[in-house]
């Protein structure tokens, strides 16, 4: 096996050499990077895919949020309950719509929201409530639905983990599950994000789909608006997937770490999460519609979706199998896509830094109730204390790999390395 090559859970995990090859050479081919008709073609294939009336692309999910919220035309300083146990991309387009964001505690067993501690945070200012599917486990839909009818609450559900994930009411839903209702299709919108470690990725990339007839065309109007990002930009996220696979990940130890480094300082390949975002700030290219040749890798990824969430299952039950008679606390055993296999450990945090020295990138998803761990978690207006169970999550929460480019060989090595502490 190469030892110098990581076991990696992000660093553009979902593409393969047809991928590759589409990056490569769309980069030669600038007249079609920012319209084409393959940004209409994802965009019909989606809402097909999801049996919705309308699907708008952005390029990224943060900007699909922006205009869902836009479009709803809500009174500044309106609330928006979300769960913490999540990114700060979540919670910096509220912060940037002028709305406040209320974080709300999840349930230890699915990191999913938490719906007692929901019903306690509804204010009279309470306007909409986001619903995320973590790591693709399908957030209670029933319950929570009957929550924001009860309370006159709009429902937004955050899919950014979860394409392809289908909800079944709880006693469905013991391990083999029955067909379901497929998420993105409960609330009043949903979004999807297609970045660099999601579901399908184009590196950057998001969609929004809605059956709302009105907050479609509040969303086409908004769409047209903002423009595309420019050329630059573009051409900096077709280079991801090339540099990334054909020269970071081949030297990774010990060079091409430090590679990456230099070449995300010197802004030719960007970062996932920017700087300002950190901070609460938008950085210049959010919000903005989804270009044409990220579109491209997009479709030629969306084909592959049903293979890619068919390997993660396949690799999420051969991890459960080899890890079930250990002390670790594995992911629960619902119908789910596992974007990431996750596993509970007092030491989660040790076990990341020394998994890493040994070439095992495994995840940090999450670290801090918002990450990535040095947001300013005051500018997220998140209060230390609010959302323990999230907090306790974020100290013993690790997770594995689970995409089309890891192997059974790969996985058995992880488990390896996590036998140790078991």
């Amino acid at each position: 096996m190469n030892q110098i090559k990581p076991i990696s859970i992000s660093l553009s995990p979902n593409t393969q050499p047809d991928d590759i090859r589409l990056a490569f050479g769309l980069k030669f081919k600038p007249c079609k990077w920012r319209e084409g008709k393959e940004i209409d073609e994802l965009e019909n294939q989606f809402k097909n895919y999801l049996g919705v009336k309308y699907a708008a692309s952005f390029n990224s999910g943060r900007s699909s949020l922006m205009a869902i919220l836009n479009a709803l035309e809500l009174e500044k300083g309106s609330e928006v309950l979300l769960q913490a146990f999540t990114c700060n991309a979540a919670a910096n387009p509220i912060i940037w719509s002028g709305l406040n964001p209320v974080y709300v505690d999840v349930n230890e067993q699915t990191f999913n929201i938490d719906s007692e501690d929901l019903r306690r945070k509804i204010s009279a200012k309470s306007r909409v409530v986001i619903v995320q599917h973590t790591f693709g486990l399908p957030a209670e839909m029933d319950e929570i639905a009957e929550i924001c009818q009860e309370h006159n609450l709009i429902l937004i559900e955050d899919c950014a983990h979860s394409l392809g994930a289908e909800y079944s009411p709880p006693h469905q839903n013991s391990g083999g599950g029955g067909k379901g209702k497929k998420i993105g299709t409960f609330g009043k919108a949903a979004f999807f994000s297609f970045s660099r470690d999601k579901v399908i990725s184009s590196v950057y990339g998001g969609m929004v789909t809605t059956n709302s007839d009105e907050l479609a065309r509040k969303i086409r109007e908004y769409q047209e608006r903002i423009g595309f990002p420019s050329y630059c930009w573009i051409a900096q996220q077709l280079l991801h997937p090339v540099l990334m696979n054909w020269l970071i990940l081949p030297t990774y130890r010990p060079l091409g770490k430090y590679l990456l480094v230099m070449l995300q300082r010197l802004h030719i390949l960007s970062k996932a999460v920017h700087w300002k975002e950190k901070r609460g700030r938008i950085p210049g290219y959010f919000p903005r519609r989804l270009p044409n040749a990220l579109a491209t890798l997009g479709l030629n990824q969306f084909k592959k979706l049903e293979k890619f969430n068919r390997h993660r299952k396949e690799i999420a039950e051969f991890y459960r199998q080899e890890l079930k008679n250990t002390r670790l606390e594995l992911s629960p055993e619902r119908e789910q896509i596992y974007l990431r296999f996750t596993v509970k450990h007092p030491k989660a945090h040790e076990i990341i830094r020394k998994a890493w020295n040994s070439n095992i990138l495994i995840g940090d998803w999450y670290t801090t109730a918002l990450a990535p761990y040095d947001t300013e978690l005051e500018r997220m207006q998140y209060v230390m204390g609010s959302c323990p169970a999230a907090e306790k999550l974020a100290e013993e929460t690790l997770n594995l790999p689970t995409h089309i480019n890891i192997t059974e060989e790969e996985a058995r090595r992880v488990v390896g390395f996590l036998k140790q502490w078991s």
